[in-house]
């Protein structure tokens, strides 16, 4: 009889483990994960890639391209052509980036900007516009940004 209470005991012993050992790293919420200031990495216009960060062939230069989400819901957003925009941003259902209220108002854009959410990790976002860009002769952009 001993030996089946110090079976249970250990049972229990080892359940409350696992139950407490477990739950030490929780991933902080996209909110939290996406607060950092990005630069583009790899751009696809469409099916073409236009640019990839120290490539020489590179169709596009994307070296000034900044999305700042760090200070949110304050958004400063630098385009290919060095125009900069700030205004605020927002995620919706972890799958949608949507920067409002920029100022001054992008071409076409009528001061908001929607991004599908793709992928993110500690130093990647992977983002793709929901509407053509304008300035980039009405192709749906997509974004490999990186940060630093």
């Amino acid at each position: 009889m001993r030996k089946n209470y110090f079976t249970a005991f250990l049972l229990a012993l080892s359940f409350l483990g696992l139950l407490t050992g477990c739950g030490g790293s929780k991933t902080p919420p996209l909110s939290e994960r996406i607060a950092k200031v990005w630069t583009a990495r790899v751009v696809n216009y469409g099916t073409n890639t236009v640019y990839t960060r120290g490539a020489t062939s590179n169709v596009q230069n994307y070296a000034n391209y900044k999305l700042d989400l760090s200070k949110p819901p304050t958004v400063e957003y630098t385009e290919l052509d060095n125009n900069k925009f700030v205004g605020q941003y927002s995620v919706q259902g972890d799958t949608r980036l949507i920067l409002t209220n920029l100022n001054p108002s992008p071409t076409g854009d009528n001061g908001t900007i929607e991004f599908k959410i793709d992928g993110i990790s500690d130093n990647e976002l992977k983002i793709t516009r929901t509407t053509a860009s304008v300035k980039t002769g009405n192709t749906i952009n997509s974004y490999t940004l990186s940060n630093p």
